[in-house]
């Protein structure tokens, strides 16, 4: 399916997520590198930091969209990049679905009370972070009103998923890969005229094979 009205597609997401889901491979593929660095250092990794993500999607003028953010500048790993809202599990999450709604709310004020998990993702491991991450699939019934935590957005954009399902939003960005130690040509989007590379295009690019998979 490459278009398709929001609720088409929502309950096509629906029935997909029941069933295998398409991982990661093809999007590793595109790299040259593959999935044996990222294998080596999970299974090397005895303790991963456990963490989620939110993949908000919600219906806006009949078109599916989803939420991204832009961190802001500082001194980390993960500085100035477009990613969803996430982080790590507290002591006090009763599981990672609970982390992904907390911190959503926490970083752009969504209440996780009005948001319907409908699935996960394949779990993505981030080696500079030595984070485990889930991402959790939610919808909203509408466009949410936003209030961004300063701190930890420094932008929110809701890019299309027709933008993400057209090929032209698919290309490469040089990078430099900590996990290879080199700089790179690495596959991305262009969505919102942002750049979105590493673990969140991976994301991104599960959601769209299981978009594209829809009869």
């Amino acid at each position: 399916m490459t278009s398709g009205t929001a609720s088409d597609l929502l309950a096509g997401l629906r029935k997909a997520l029941k069933g295998p889901l398409p991982g990661h491979e093809g999007f590793l593929q595109l790299s040259g590198w593959r999935t044996a660095a990222i294998d080596e250092a999970r299974q090397q990794d005895k303790s991963p930091r456990e963490s989620a993500v939110l993949v908000l999607l919600h219906p806006a003028a009949d078109m599916l969209r989803t939420t991204l953010i832009l961190r802001p500048e500082y001194d980390g790993v993960h500085s100035g990049q477009v990613a969803f809202p996430g982080g790590r599990r507290e002591k006090d999450d009763a599981d990672l679905q609970t982390t992904a709604l907390r911190e959503a709310e926490e970083e752009i004020g969504v209440l996780g009370a009005s948001v319907d998990v409908i699935g996960v993702l394949s779990n993505v491991y981030i080696p500079p972070s030595r984070s485990l991450v889930t991402p959790y699939i939610g919808i909203v019934p509408s466009s949410p009103v936003y209030r961004p935590d300063p701190r930890e957005v420094a932008e929110v954009f809701e890019p299309s998923i027709n933008a993400l399902m057209d090929p032209a939003s698919l290309g490469r960005t040089e990078r430099y890969v900590q996990i290879v130690g080199v700089d790179a040509s690495v596959p991305c989007f262009t969505l919102h005229g942002r750049v979105v590379w590493g673990a969140t295009a991976m994301m991104l690019w599960e959601l769209r094979e299981l978009l594209l998979r829809l009869p």
